[in-house]
């Protein structure tokens, strides 16, 4: 059924953003570390989404002019990968750091904190509209069921 797909695309939707605001956090946390397992500074991780199960727009229009309708099949969003980012790293004056090159200068990680707030900001709108959606239709379909009484 078409309609219950649409819970899934929510559940998906919240699901990928919740993965969104993690990694925001995990950056945040890593904001000073200058000293990772794979060595060096910290570098700041950014989430790649990708949508699945659906047609293109095209396909969907196609397929109603051929008289198909809607092709009910499992339609969202999910977390295609999570990369590291590739800027270049701050490089601060701290000679007395136990991690300053012979120079005095050490790498520190590529996170910006007002970049990595806007993105939990924009995750956490993201995440509030998928549950809003999610009750609209929670609500029609309750609606939907009070009218066959």
């Amino acid at each position: 059924m078409a309609f219950l797909s649409s819970f899934d695309i929510c559940a998906s939707g919240m699901s990928a953003q919740r993965i969104r605001m993690d990694v925001a956090a995990e950056n945040i946390a890593n904001i000073d570390t200058t000293r990772t397992e794979a060595g060096g500074a910290y570098r700041r991780k950014d989430v790649v989404f990708e949508s699945y199960g659906s047609d293109s727009f095209r396909q969907a229009l196609l397929n109603a002019q051929a008289g198909k309708g809607f092709q009910s099949t499992s339609a969202g969003v999910r977390v295609a990968q999570i990369v590291e980012d590739d800027r270049e790293m701050k490089r601060v004056y701290n000679p007395e750091h136990p991690d300053a090159d012979e120079n005095g200068y050490v790498t520190m990680p590529n996170v910006d904190l007002l970049k990595e707030t806007v993105d939990s900001m924009a995750a956490t709108r993201s995440y509030e509209a998928n549950v809003t959606a999610l009750n609209a239709m929670k609500t029609m379909a309750q609606k939907a069921l009070d009218i066959g009484k």
